[in-house]
């Protein structure tokens, strides 16, 4: 059962309308399609929503115009330093976009240049970061409750470009582990990511492996999402990574269907 519940729209940083994707989304096959724009971020207006009122009525009105052909679901992507009103939404994808110090907003994932300005601010102490990125992540996660968490270790993004600090760096792993499990304490469900993988920046998804295991051996939830900002990537990377989770060991993603989070098998 094909679907994707992280998709990117023109109301916020997505090249495609709505129904735009909704009308992919039939063509390839799927049997639900949920849009998760970028909450309004007022500490930075270049990618999220500006008129989430105009979003959630072009929702609504789609999910009327396409009943009985395909289930679509209205929900938010919200980052962790700014809520939603989650009463108006089917489902939440929580996430952390940023490092906070002092009063200053420093984004991680948009844009190399960006996160090297980040490592400065760090000094370069991948260790310090992770300790300080995971633990107002997981702060959120347990006080929120989120439906999903997305793209778990963000922090990782550019970690092809930074190999010499994450790779082979098993204290990193060590932190990253140790929060993972925090995380899980909220019983939500992992999102495994192909976005950065579909983009061309990394060749690997959200979470990282030795995440992934201890997801496996905690028996966590997953569910696939492709991050999409296009069409194109609606699917990207899935049968692929359903493959990979498969040889870890997982048997099953979840996805959202009838209004519920449902097991599907991965292969």
């Amino acid at each position: 059962m094909l679907a994707n519940f992280h998709t990117h729209s023109t109301f916020c940083d997505g090249k495609n309308t709505p129904e735009e994707i909704v009308l992919a989304a039939l063509e390839k096959g799927f049997v639900s399609i949920g849009f998760s724009s970028h909450g309004y971020t007022p500490y930075d207006l270049r990618y999220c929503m500006k008129d989430t009122d105009g979003y959630i009525a072009d929702i609504k009105r789609l999910k009327d115009k396409y009943r009985g052909d395909i289930q679509i679901y209205l929900g938010i992507e919200e980052d962790a330093f700014a809520p939603v009103d989650r009463s108006k939404f089917d489902y939440i994808i929580g996430a952390s976009h940023y490092f906070v110090v002092g009063q200053n907003y420093f984004p991680i994932d948009s844009g190399y240049d960006h996160f090297k300005r980040c490592l400065e601010v760090f000094h370069y102490d991948i260790n310090r970061m992770a300790h300080i990125y995971f633990g107002s992540l997981c702060e959120y996660i347990n006080a929120k409750h989120c439906d999903i968490i997305g793209h778990f270790d963000l922090i990782t993004k550019f970690s092809e470009k930074e190999s010499d600090l994450f790779y082979g760096n098993t204290e990193y792993d060590k932190i990253a582990e140790a929060y993972v499990r925090e995380a899980i304490k909220s019983d939500p469900i992992f999102e495994i990511n192909t976005g950065a993988v579909t983009r061309g920046i990394r060749s690997t998804v959200y979470p990282n492996e030795n995440l992934l295991h201890v997801l496996k051996k905690e028996n966590a939830r997953i569910i696939l999402g492709s991050d999409s900002h296009e069409i194109a990537t609606l699917d990207g990377y899935f049968a692929e990574t359903q493959k990979y989770l498969y040889d870890i060991g997982f048997r099953s993603s979840y996805i959202l269907y009838n209004r519920e989070f449902v097991p599907v098998d991965l292969i």
